[in-house]
Protein backbone atom coordinates (compact mmCIF):
# COMPACT_ATOMS: atom_id res chain seq x y z
CA UNK A 1 0.00 0.00 0.00
CA UNK A 2 2.60 2.44 0.83
CA UNK A 3 4.66 1.97 -2.71
CA UNK A 4 0.57 3.25 -4.26
CA UNK A 5 0.42 5.96 -2.20
CA UNK A 6 4.30 6.61 -3.40
CA UNK A 7 3.78 6.33 -7.04
CA UNK A 8 0.20 8.39 -6.76
CA UNK A 9 2.80 11.56 -5.02
CA UNK A 10 4.39 11.51 -8.20
CA UNK A 11 1.23 12.59 -9.89
CA UNK A 12 -0.90 15.60 -9.74
CA UNK A 13 -4.23 15.98 -8.15
CA UNK A 14 -5.86 15.02 -11.89
CA UNK A 15 -3.43 12.21 -13.35
CA UNK A 16 -4.58 10.48 -9.77
CA UNK A 17 -7.83 10.82 -10.24
CA UNK A 18 -7.18 9.32 -13.59
CA UNK A 19 -5.16 6.64 -12.86
CA UNK A 20 -7.32 5.35 -9.74
CA UNK A 21 -10.66 5.69 -12.25
CA UNK A 22 -8.85 3.64 -14.74
CA UNK A 23 -8.30 1.14 -11.88
CA UNK A 24 -12.11 0.77 -11.10
CA UNK A 25 -12.90 1.03 -14.60
CA UNK A 26 -10.77 -2.16 -14.71
CA UNK A 27 -12.79 -3.85 -11.94
CA UNK A 28 -15.52 -3.32 -13.99
CA UNK A 29 -14.54 -5.60 -17.21
CA UNK A 30 -13.32 -8.09 -15.11
CA UNK A 31 -16.60 -8.58 -13.15
CA UNK A 32 -18.18 -8.31 -17.16
CA UNK A 33 -15.94 -10.49 -17.78
CA UNK A 34 -17.07 -13.46 -16.19
CA UNK A 35 -19.64 -13.73 -19.10
CA UNK A 36 -17.16 -15.28 -21.09
CA UNK A 37 -17.17 -18.24 -19.33
CA UNK A 38 -19.82 -18.37 -16.86
CA UNK A 39 -22.66 -21.12 -17.79
CA UNK A 40 -25.26 -19.43 -15.26
CA UNK A 41 -24.98 -16.99 -12.46
CA UNK A 42 -27.18 -17.60 -9.27
CA UNK A 43 -29.76 -14.72 -8.45
CA UNK A 44 -28.71 -14.79 -4.98
CA UNK A 45 -25.31 -13.91 -5.72
CA UNK A 46 -26.76 -10.94 -8.20
CA UNK A 47 -28.60 -9.94 -5.16
CA UNK A 48 -25.48 -10.16 -3.17
CA UNK A 49 -23.45 -7.73 -5.53
CA UNK A 50 -26.68 -5.30 -5.62
CA UNK A 51 -26.89 -4.97 -2.14
CA UNK A 52 -23.02 -4.77 -1.41
CA UNK A 53 -22.53 -1.91 -3.85
CA UNK A 54 -25.28 0.08 -2.22
CA UNK A 55 -23.55 -0.44 1.31
CA UNK A 56 -20.67 0.89 -0.13
CA UNK A 57 -21.64 3.56 -1.65
CA UNK A 58 -23.53 4.89 1.53
CA UNK A 59 -20.66 4.23 3.35
CA UNK A 60 -18.58 6.12 0.99
CA UNK A 61 -21.00 8.62 0.55
CA UNK A 62 -20.91 9.75 4.54
CA UNK A 63 -17.38 8.57 5.46
CA UNK A 64 -14.96 10.06 2.22
CA UNK A 65 -17.16 12.89 1.40
CA UNK A 66 -19.80 13.97 3.74
CA UNK A 67 -17.87 14.16 7.18
CA UNK A 68 -14.75 15.74 4.98
CA UNK A 69 -17.15 18.29 3.56
CA UNK A 70 -18.49 19.24 7.22
CA UNK A 71 -14.81 19.30 9.16
CA UNK A 72 -13.51 21.32 5.72
CA UNK A 73 -16.51 23.74 5.84
CA UNK A 74 -15.62 24.22 10.08
CA UNK A 75 -12.17 24.94 9.13
CA UNK A 76 -12.83 27.65 5.89
CA UNK A 77 -15.36 29.66 8.90
CA UNK A 78 -18.34 28.62 7.28
CA UNK A 79 -21.60 26.91 8.58
CA UNK A 80 -20.90 23.39 8.61
CA UNK A 81 -24.15 22.27 7.43
CA UNK A 82 -24.57 24.41 4.71
CA UNK A 83 -22.22 23.27 2.21
CA UNK A 84 -23.32 19.86 3.42
CA UNK A 85 -26.70 20.07 2.96
CA UNK A 86 -27.05 22.59 -0.09
CA UNK A 87 -24.26 20.44 -1.90
CA UNK A 88 -26.04 17.22 -0.99
CA UNK A 89 -29.79 18.45 -2.64
CA UNK A 90 -28.32 19.46 -6.01
CA UNK A 91 -25.81 16.53 -6.66
CA UNK A 92 -29.02 14.47 -5.95
CA UNK A 93 -30.90 17.12 -8.09
CA UNK A 94 -28.59 16.46 -10.97
CA UNK A 95 -28.70 12.97 -11.32
CA UNK A 96 -31.76 13.08 -10.51
CA UNK A 97 -32.46 15.17 -13.96
CA UNK A 98 -30.11 12.45 -15.83
CA UNK A 99 -32.37 10.20 -14.76
CA UNK A 100 -35.60 12.10 -16.05
CA UNK A 101 -34.03 12.83 -19.68
CA UNK A 102 -31.39 10.36 -20.57
CA UNK A 103 -32.68 7.59 -22.08
CA UNK A 104 -31.77 4.67 -20.29
CA UNK A 105 -33.14 0.60 -19.14
CA UNK A 106 -32.70 -1.08 -15.82
CA UNK A 107 -30.79 -4.13 -15.73
CA UNK A 108 -33.62 -6.84 -15.78
CA UNK A 109 -36.38 -4.61 -17.32
CA UNK A 110 -37.93 -5.22 -20.54
CA UNK A 111 -37.19 -2.86 -23.25
CA UNK A 112 -40.80 -1.60 -22.90
CA UNK A 113 -39.98 -0.51 -19.01
CA UNK A 114 -37.33 2.26 -20.34
CA UNK A 115 -37.28 5.35 -18.80
CA UNK A 116 -36.35 8.73 -19.58
CA UNK A 117 -36.97 10.75 -23.17
CA UNK A 118 -38.02 7.96 -25.34
CA UNK A 119 -35.76 6.91 -28.76
CA UNK A 120 -35.53 3.80 -30.52
CA UNK A 121 -31.78 2.65 -29.13
CA UNK A 122 -31.00 -1.12 -28.66
CA UNK A 123 -31.16 -2.64 -25.25
CA UNK A 124 -27.64 -2.73 -24.84
CA UNK A 125 -26.94 1.18 -25.61
CA UNK A 126 -29.82 1.80 -23.09
CA UNK A 127 -28.75 -0.38 -20.60
CA UNK A 128 -25.23 1.13 -20.92
CA UNK A 129 -26.94 4.25 -20.64
CA UNK A 130 -28.02 3.40 -17.21
CA UNK A 131 -24.71 2.31 -15.97
CA UNK A 132 -23.00 5.42 -17.00
CA UNK A 133 -26.05 7.53 -15.25
CA UNK A 134 -24.61 5.15 -12.13
CA UNK A 135 -20.78 5.30 -12.29
CA UNK A 136 -20.20 9.16 -13.72
CA UNK A 137 -20.99 10.05 -9.71
CA UNK A 138 -18.50 7.38 -8.48
CA UNK A 139 -15.87 9.24 -11.17
CA UNK A 140 -16.80 12.44 -9.51
CA UNK A 141 -16.53 11.73 -5.87
CA UNK A 142 -13.04 9.91 -6.87
CA UNK A 143 -11.89 12.79 -8.36
CA UNK A 144 -12.80 15.54 -5.89
CA UNK A 145 -11.13 13.34 -3.03
CA UNK A 146 -7.92 13.57 -4.73
CA UNK A 147 -8.47 16.98 -5.88
CA UNK A 148 -9.28 17.79 -2.25
CA UNK A 149 -6.18 15.83 -0.73
CA UNK A 150 -4.02 17.74 -2.66
CA UNK A 151 -5.34 20.84 -1.40
CA UNK A 152 -3.80 19.97 2.26
CA UNK A 153 -6.78 21.06 4.20
CA UNK A 154 -8.34 19.24 7.57
CA UNK A 155 -10.39 16.34 6.91
CA UNK A 156 -8.75 15.07 3.52
CA UNK A 157 -6.40 13.12 2.63
CA UNK A 158 -4.52 10.85 0.22
CA UNK A 159 -5.31 7.80 1.86
CA UNK A 160 -9.11 8.43 2.11
CA UNK A 161 -9.22 9.55 -1.11
CA UNK A 162 -6.88 5.94 -1.71
CA UNK A 163 -9.88 4.57 0.31
CA UNK A 164 -12.38 5.23 -1.54
CA UNK A 165 -10.85 4.15 -5.23
CA UNK A 166 -10.65 0.87 -3.40
CA UNK A 167 -14.06 0.46 -1.68
CA UNK A 168 -15.71 1.46 -5.34
CA UNK A 169 -13.31 -0.02 -7.42
CA UNK A 170 -14.41 -4.16 -5.52
CA UNK A 171 -17.41 -2.64 -5.67
CA UNK A 172 -17.43 -3.21 -9.65
CA UNK A 173 -16.74 -5.59 -10.00
CA UNK A 174 -20.39 -7.25 -9.53
CA UNK A 175 -21.18 -4.55 -10.82
CA UNK A 176 -19.57 -5.17 -14.68
CA UNK A 177 -21.70 -8.65 -14.50
CA UNK A 178 -24.98 -6.83 -13.00
CA UNK A 179 -24.43 -5.19 -17.03
CA UNK A 180 -23.19 -8.09 -19.15
CA UNK A 181 -25.39 -11.16 -17.70
CA UNK A 182 -29.03 -9.41 -18.52
CA UNK A 183 -27.63 -8.74 -22.04
CA UNK A 184 -26.35 -12.30 -22.84
CA UNK A 185 -29.87 -13.58 -21.33
CA UNK A 186 -31.47 -11.39 -24.12
CA UNK A 187 -29.61 -12.52 -26.90
CA UNK A 188 -26.27 -10.98 -27.33
CA UNK A 189 -23.09 -12.86 -27.75
CA UNK A 190 -20.80 -13.84 -25.16
CA UNK A 191 -17.97 -10.58 -26.41
CA UNK A 192 -20.99 -8.07 -27.18
CA UNK A 193 -22.10 -8.46 -23.83
CA UNK A 194 -18.79 -8.29 -22.46
CA UNK A 195 -18.00 -5.23 -24.52
CA UNK A 196 -21.06 -3.48 -22.94
CA UNK A 197 -20.75 -4.33 -19.41
CA UNK A 198 -16.94 -3.04 -19.24
CA UNK A 199 -18.19 0.04 -20.96
CA UNK A 200 -20.35 1.45 -18.50
CA UNK A 201 -17.69 2.34 -16.48
CA UNK A 202 -15.89 4.51 -18.89
CA UNK A 203 -17.21 7.28 -17.69
CA UNK A 204 -15.58 6.78 -14.35
CA UNK A 205 -11.95 8.05 -15.03
CA UNK A 206 -13.81 11.52 -17.39
CA UNK A 207 -15.68 12.44 -14.03
CA UNK A 208 -12.43 11.66 -12.04
CA UNK A 209 -10.11 13.96 -14.19
CA UNK A 210 -12.42 16.48 -14.40
CA UNK A 211 -13.65 16.28 -10.94
CA UNK A 212 -10.16 16.60 -9.62
CA UNK A 213 -9.24 19.67 -12.25
CA UNK A 214 -12.70 21.37 -11.43
CA UNK A 215 -12.06 21.13 -7.51
CA UNK A 216 -8.53 21.86 -7.37
CA UNK A 217 -9.32 25.49 -8.54
CA UNK A 218 -10.65 27.12 -5.65
CA UNK A 219 -10.69 25.62 -2.30
CA UNK A 220 -13.99 27.40 -1.36
CA UNK A 221 -16.02 25.13 -3.24
CA UNK A 222 -14.34 21.74 -1.94
CA UNK A 223 -16.96 21.39 0.71
CA UNK A 224 -19.79 21.70 -1.94
CA UNK A 225 -18.23 19.43 -4.92
CA UNK A 226 -17.59 16.81 -1.78
CA UNK A 227 -21.36 16.83 -0.70
CA UNK A 228 -22.27 17.55 -4.16
CA UNK A 229 -20.90 14.09 -5.10
CA UNK A 230 -22.07 12.63 -2.23
CA UNK A 231 -25.58 13.49 -2.93
CA UNK A 232 -25.06 11.97 -6.64
CA UNK A 233 -24.29 8.29 -4.76
CA UNK A 234 -26.85 8.39 -2.48
CA UNK A 235 -29.63 9.21 -5.02
CA UNK A 236 -27.94 6.27 -7.06
CA UNK A 237 -28.34 4.23 -4.06
CA UNK A 238 -32.08 5.03 -3.57
CA UNK A 239 -33.36 5.00 -6.57
CA UNK A 240 -31.56 2.02 -8.14
CA UNK A 241 -29.16 -0.02 -6.06
CA UNK A 242 -32.02 -1.01 -2.73
CA UNK A 243 -34.69 -1.43 -4.97
CA UNK A 244 -32.92 -3.81 -7.39
CA UNK A 245 -31.18 -5.65 -4.53
CA UNK A 246 -34.85 -6.45 -3.20
CA UNK A 247 -36.36 -7.01 -6.70
CA UNK A 248 -35.17 -11.09 -6.50
CA UNK A 249 -36.82 -11.64 -3.38
CA UNK A 250 -33.93 -12.01 -1.55
CA UNK A 251 -34.75 -9.22 0.78
CA UNK A 252 -32.88 -10.66 4.43
CA UNK A 253 -29.68 -11.33 1.93
CA UNK A 254 -29.68 -8.07 0.30
CA UNK A 255 -29.80 -6.39 3.45
CA UNK A 256 -26.89 -8.26 4.76
CA UNK A 257 -24.95 -7.69 2.09
CA UNK A 258 -25.63 -3.69 2.13
CA UNK A 259 -24.65 -3.88 5.64
CA UNK A 260 -21.74 -5.63 5.38
CA UNK A 261 -20.44 -3.47 2.62
CA UNK A 262 -21.39 -0.39 4.47
CA UNK A 263 -18.81 -1.88 7.26
CA UNK A 264 -16.29 -2.50 4.81
CA UNK A 265 -15.90 0.75 3.31
CA UNK A 266 -15.96 2.40 6.71
CA UNK A 267 -12.89 -0.17 8.37
CA UNK A 268 -11.28 1.18 5.15
CA UNK A 269 -11.57 4.74 4.90
CA UNK A 270 -10.88 4.74 9.14
CA UNK A 271 -7.51 2.04 8.31
CA UNK A 272 -6.27 4.35 5.42
CA UNK A 273 -7.55 7.68 6.09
Amino acid sequence: MDSITIFLQTLTPPHQALAATIFTWSLTALGASFVLFARNISPRLLTVAQGLAAGVMLAASFWSLLSPAIEMAEGLGMLPWVPAAGGLLLGAAFVGLLDKVLPHLHPGFSREQAEGVKVPWSQGALLLAAMTIHNLPEGMAIGVSYGGAALDVEGSSLGSALALSLGIGFQNVPEGLAVALPLYAAGLSRWRAFMFGQASALVEPVGGYFGALFVGSALPILPYALAFAAGAMIFVVIEELIPESQRSGYTDLATQAALGGFVMMMILDVALG
